[in-house]
């Protein structure tokens, strides 16, 4: 089965850019185990983070990301902590993570709080009132300042992981 889908250009997006301070947020931390609330600066007291945002879990270009991510394993193999953030709520999460074998924990923004505040928001097909995450790779130091930034700018695009993992080996 080969599958079919058009490609559309996204709208010009004004995201947080190299340079600047990742805004903080509080929202459902998703593991393997349990979620609880947690913010991005907690995670960052503890190191560099890479956040990759995503389309809600059911849209297969999440499945193609994480499971590049998870081949990569640049949690291991860098002193980083790797989170997902998407629309998608905690149960969903659970469910992706369980099915993928993911190994990262997944922020769940179901009102697309975070996308807006990071400048990423996307209006699902012209839907009203439906926006999701527009793909996206921030890398955060421990202070908050954002090393390297990727947006997607059609759909259905991905990062060049050789150029976000150039970027973990610059830290």
């Amino acid at each position: 089965m080969e599958l079919e889908f058009d490609v559309v250009d996204l709208p010009e997006a004004t995201h947080v850019e190299v340079g600047e301070t990742a805004p903080d947020f509080t929202r459902p931390l998703v593991n393997d185990e349990y979620w609880e609330d947690a913010s991005l600066s907690a995670l960052t007291d503890d190191g560099p983070v890479l956040l990759v945002a995503h389309t809600m879990n059911g849209a297969f270009p999440a499945t193609y990301t994480w499971n590049e991510v998870r081949d990569r394993d640049w949690g291991e193999r860098f002193d980083v902590q790797v989170v997902g953030i998407s629309v998608s709520d905690p149960y969903a999460h659970k469910r992706l993570i369980e099915e993928r074998g993911i190994d990262n924990p997944l922020f769940s923004d179901p009102a697309a709080g975070v996308a807006a505040e990071y400048g990423i928001e996307h209006d699902l097909d012209g839907m009203a009132g439906v926006t999701e995450f527009r793909p996206a790779v921030f890398l955060v130091d421990a202070d908050r300042t954002v090393r390297y930034a990727w947006t997607a700018q059609e759909w259905p695009d991905f990062p060049d992981y050789d150029d976000v993992e150039a970027a973990l080996e610059a830290l």
